[in-house]
């Protein structure tokens, strides 16, 4: 029986709840056709920024389908380890989703499928419902989820109306994956998705799937400033442009703010979008401003590059100190 009085025996609110696919990746340190050794870890862009949410100290859940078999097992025990929350269906009748890493060079790294058909791509509008019972703060989704089948594209489509009609902040990451579908077929589901966004996220080449890209712009800048423009028009309160090693922005209908990437040594890319995401999601909930969202979002994106892992490398938040704050700071435009 929890005491009113002792905050400490009150059920703390889950903070964040993402819902997508999460795989087995099975990583070569050179090419995949010379053979060698592979090692294992979990894969996926949701549990990447559940992951990286619950490091900074805020509760998570995640919520997918994984198959009756070892490497589900492995993904859920490997999740909870770092402290979420699993709300997860298993599918006896699918196998859990693989994926092969193959660092081809220093700086080509290939990903190759094995996700069709796969138990991740049958989550349900029962699954969402199961897990929106909780009430979280913030609901997470990526145009990944939406790729994998009909029925998980419905399910996406439910979470973000669902959840935007009960008063929850939604964030959507466009997360545009080439091998999954094409740009005209994401652009026709991602962009009347983009209305129940309170946040949206894009690389600078992703906001043309969300939004309509002015005809005839020479300047990159301007064309990003009119794509977001339209977004805020049609409801987003923040329109976040991840730039890589350009650092990021977001423009809102009080301004514009842009920061550096923080410089580190870049040993492995894989994730860093995640992780910023991560990193922005996290000082949301904390209650920063725009500028400090993104000051932590560059710090979450510095620790995922510089180390190895789709989420490994993530910081604890207490860590976020290592790298310092960013050079330069955040300006507003």
């Amino acid at each position: 029986m929890t005491n009113p009085a002792d905050p400490a025996s009150v059920p703390q609110a889950i903070d964040l709840l993402t819902l997508g696919e999460s795989m087995v990746s099975l990583r070569s340190a050179g090419p995949l056709s010379a053979g060698g050794g592979l090692t294992m870890h979990v894969a996926g862009a949701e549990s990447n920024v559940a992951v990286g949410v619950a490091r900074l100290g805020h509760r998570v859940s995640w919520a997918g389908v994984l198959g009756a078999d070892p490497h589900g097992q492995f993904i859920l025990r490997q999740l909870r380890s770092e402290g979420i929350e699993v709300q997860h269906r298993e599918d006896t009748t699918r196998s859990t989703g693989v994926m092969f890493l193959e660092q081809r060079t220093a700086d080509v790294t290939r990903a190759f499928y094995y996700r069709a058909g796969s138990a991740g791509s049958t989550l349900g509008w029962e699954d969402v419902d199961r897990a929106l019972t909780a009430g979280p703060r913030v609901l997470h989704l990526t145009g990944i989820t939406a790729a994998l089948s009909p029925e998980a594209r419905k399910a996406v489509e439910y979470a973000a109306e669902r959840a935007a009609g009960e008063g929850m902040l939604v964030s959507l990451d466009v997360n545009y994956r080439s091998k999954l579908w094409s740009r005209e077929e994401a652009r026709a589901v991602l962009t009347p998705l983009a209305r129940h966004a309170s946040i949206l996220v894009a690389s600078d080449d992703e906001l043309g799937l969300v939004a309509s890209a002015p005809d005839g712009a020479r300047d990159p800048d301007a064309g990003e400033t009119a794509m977001a423009a339209e977004l805020l028009d049609r409801g987003v309160s923040e329109v976040v442009v991840k730039r890589g090693a350009a650092g990021a922005g977001v423009h809102t209908a009080d301004g514009r703010w842009e920061t550096p990437a923080v410089p580190v040594t870049s040993i492995d890319t894989v994730g860093a979008g995640d992780a910023f995401t991560a990193g922005y999601l996290s000082a949301l909930l904390d209650g920063a401003d725009v500028a400090g969202r993104l000051q932590r979002g560059a710090l979450a994106g510095a620790f995922a590059v510089s180390t190895a892992g789709d989420w490994e490398g993530l910081p604890r938040r207490d860590e976020l100190a290592l790298l310092g704050t960013t050079p330069g700071g955040t300006t507003q435009r």
